[in-house]
């Protein structure tokens, strides 16, 4: 299984209930799908560079998950189809950066505490 990292932006206009709905479904669609999840963030409402569907703000998501190579295409299929998604990215994550993004959770939550 390959360790991939994913950041997508929902549609502004949507209610905070729709917004848990939306990240509900992709994890579940992940986790189906023999994925496991690695660990999400949720970096909340931000300003775009520029404007997406005629918006200037989205909501932002990151995924970072393990799964077998035949599910990236059909995530971002699922992507495509939801209209409540505006973008989304999905990178593979090299050893470096896996490194990197763990060192960047002990971070994260050494803020917290």
């Amino acid at each position: 299984m390959n360790h991939y990292e994913t950041v997508f932006i929902l549609n502004p206009v949507l209610s905070e209930t729709q917004v848990k709905e939306t990240v509900i479904k992709f994890e579940e669609f992940i986790t189906s799908r023999g994925g496991e999840m690695v660990s999400k963030e949720d970096w909340g409402l931000k300003k775009l560079a520029y404007e997406i569907q005629h918006k200037k703000s989205g909501f932002y998501h990151l995924f970072e998950f393990k799964a077998p190579g035949e599910v990236i295409l059909s995530l971002e299929t699922e992507f495509r189809r939801d209209e409540r998604v505006m973008r989304f990215l999905t990178v593979t994550l090299d050893k470096h950066a896996i490194s990197w993004a763990e060192r960047r959770r002990e971070k994260l939550k050494s803020k917290k505490a």
